[in-house]
């Protein structure tokens, strides 16, 4: 798809340029009074959050914004594979992988050792994330991402919309009814600023609280949550841009090192045209801010046309620009639980995304890292809210994504480095090629990382039996499950396993059978089938509230090696009937594709099979044996609870 030919123009993509136009800002309409879930901040992390929630109808959630509507520039870009992964679970992949830009090559630059006052071109690489998922590292506006989620709540089965022109003055948490689950512990107190109620004062209730209020959060702060870290003495400029120009790379992104003027990270954008350019400006002296260096776009283009030489690069139109400084901060905690007396306390604040950890923006790190905060968040706060699961389930959000944004920090900080490496004369041409190679190197190293594919959480009761890991080596364990096709059984279709994870709360367990026939009753898988659909130990049986679907709670699917499987073969259970006309789900049951077999891509035992238990973020929860029925019942019992009726 092209677009902004004649001029940038946010809004939804599937409309033309000619007639797009941004959406009118939505009525203000008044907050509640009392609401299960309050979230402020409608950043990628905070809709996320909103998103998932707005899926069930027993949860009542309220997110509130200090903006008068929603983004229409700037900001982030990136779209990593696994946020398309995360996208898929909300059934909107397609438009984004439709509409974006989608990076497969990296090209790097550094100075003509003949003409040292011009760049030349190295080398072009693929980009090294390329396979590590089945979509491809993307580039789209973050308000185009923020547009399709809110489009998301909005069509719910709940039609939850934000709450615009609100500034958030202090939150209060009443310590006395913090462990009383039914209790509304949280208050919290708005300032409106639209030209109708400018300063009117709201006040909302809640029994927990999401800060997904940015940087300088006003949730992080209520709850008295400190940042840790430190600011680097270097500036940014960032702006996305309509160009003309003879630089031959302006599709592809860039790493361009000159030789005294500094350094420029492009990064093509969706539609053909529009470009967005990180250049490094000048050094900040201590405490000194990057809004205090009085910089406009014209210094970061003229200091960028300086960089690019002898290349010209005439900007026609300046869609968006800022300065910034690289900083790296994480919060010490993120929850509301005191750091020294945490253990056996439930959690009522949490806070997520730039409100818990900051860095700079060259890495693609920000809305990737942020939205699957809220991602590991939503459906453990929707699972003890419902009562499904112990209220300590809560209590594995901090550490699982704490550990992820430290590693962030370290990997934004060598970036940062590589890229920022403030040339000078005095610098040899052989300290410029190797600041070259060790970016590439660096890329290769974390691509991973950079992917999101590559996140790891924890052992902890929720991923565990990492002494089975050898019956599937390709499904890690603490990461996300890693899609692979197979052919469902019922119709022949190729499906991609991985989208049967969708954010609905429910849990996923993947039965991979062993080379014994699933037919015969006496197989392992048969058996363990039998298991779930009969046993009172069974936590399908055990857990699945009385006149819901079987499949409301935990998910079962079937993969298997034999290819002559009929549908009418296998158990009931695995095509069970739903729904009040009792229909029955024909989807749950696969055979390996011998073109692209995924017991080979993920390593599994062909003669013995596994159990993969996913979680409803995704992520690989356990890996046991077929016939460890014991051990699976243990596994969800240590956190479920049994509804009551």
């Amino acid at each position: 798809m092209q677009y902004h030919l004649n001029g940038f123009k946010p809004g939804n993509y599937e409309i033309p340029d000619a007639a797009r136009e941004p959406a009118p800002l939505p009525p203000i309409i008044k907050l509640p009074t009392e609401v299960d879930v309050l979230i402020v901040g409608c950043g990628p992390a905070g809709l996320t959050m909103a998103r998932q929630l707005s899926e069930f109808t027993d949860i009542t959630t309220c997110i509130v914004e200090q903006e008068s509507g929603p983004l229409l520039f700037g900001r982030a870009d990136g779209i990593s594979c696994r946020t398309i992964e995360i996208m898929e679970a909300f059934n909107c992949s397609e438009m984004i992988v439709k509409e974006s830009y989608q990076l497969k090559q990296n090209a790097f630059w550094e100075p003509d050792s003949a003409h040292p006052e011009n760049i030349k071109r190295t080398h072009k690489i693929a980009d090294a994330r390329l396979g590590l998922s089945e979509f491809t590292h993307s580039i789209v506006n973050q308000a185009r991402l923020h547009e399709i989620l809110l489009e998301g709540m909005k069509n719910s089965v709940t039609h939850l919309v934000p709450h615009y022109s609100r500034r958030l003055l202090s939150v209060d948490m009443d310590s006395q009814v913090t462990q009383d689950l039914s209790a509304y512990p949280v208050t919290a107190t708005f300032e409106r600023s639209d030209e109708g109620d400018a300063n009117k004062i709201e006040t909302v209730r809640a029994r927990f609280i999401i800060g997904t209020d940015g940087a300088r959060s006003a949730v992080r702060k209520g709850m008295s949550i400190a940042l840790e870290g430190d600011s680097a003495n270097k500036a940014w400029g960032v702006m996305d841009v309509l160009v003309v120009t003879d630089y031959p790379d302006i599709r592809v992104k860039s790493f361009i090192q000159s030789k005294e003027n500094g350094a420029v990270m492009t990064i093509p954008r969706e539609g053909g045209y529009l470009i967005r350019m990180y250049v490094e400006l000048e050094l900040l002296d201590k405490g000194q801010r990057a809004a205090d260096i009085q910089l406009t776009e014209k210094d970061i283009i003229a200091k960028m046309q300086l960089i690019f030489s002898p290349y010209t690069v005439s900007v026609k139109e300046v869609a968006w620009w800022s300065i910034y400084e690289v900083g790296q901060r994480v919060a010490d905690r993120f929850d509301d639980r005191p750091l020294n007396n945490a253990e056996n306390l439930i959690p009522r604040g949490f806070v997520a995304g730039d409100a818990c950890h900051t860095h700079s923006p060259k890495g693609g790190w920000g809305l990737n890292t942020s939205l699957p905060d809220t991602f590991n968040l939503g459906w453990k706060l929707a699972a003890v809210l419902q009562g499904k699961s112990h209220p300590k389930l809560l209590q594995t959000y901090s550490p699982e994504r704490r550990k992820v944004a430290q590693q962030l920090i370290e990997a934004d900080k060598q970036l940062s480095k590589l890229v920022a490496t403030s040339p000078t004369a005095k610098q040899s041409e052989q300290q410029i090629k190797t600041d070259i190679t060790d970016i590439e190197k660096f890329m290769a190293r974390q691509n991973g990382f950079v992917a999101g594919t590559a996140i790891e959480y924890f052992p902890s009761y929720i991923c565990t039996g990492q002494e089975n890991q050898t019956l599937a080596s390709g499904f890690n364990i603490g990461q996300r499950f890693h899609s692979a096709e197979a052919i469902r059984v019922s119709d022949g279709r190729c499906q991609h396993l991985g989208h049967l994870n969708k954010a609905d709360g429910r849990w996923r367990l993947f039965i991979f059978g062993s080379d014994q026939n699933p037919t015969d009753s006496t197989s392992d898988s048969a058996q363990l089938i039998h298991f779930l659909a009969k046993s009172e130990s069974s936590p399908v049986i055990k857990y699945t509230p009385e006149g819901t679907d079987i499949d409301s709670v935990i998910d079962v699917y079937g993969v298997f090696q034999q290819q002559d499987l009929a549908i009418e073969e296998i158990p009931g259970f695995l095509w069970p009937a739903k729904g009040k006309y009792g229909l029955n789900d024909y989807e749950k049951v696969f055979h390996a594709d011998q073109d692209n077999d995924i017991y080979a891509l993920r390593g599994i035992d062909r003669s013995r099979g596994c159990m993969v238990i996913v979680r409803p973020d995704q992520h690989i929860a356990n890996i046991l044996p077929l016939n460890a029925q014991t051990e699976l019942s243990a596994f969800f019992d240590e956190f479920m609870l049994v509804p009551t009726y």
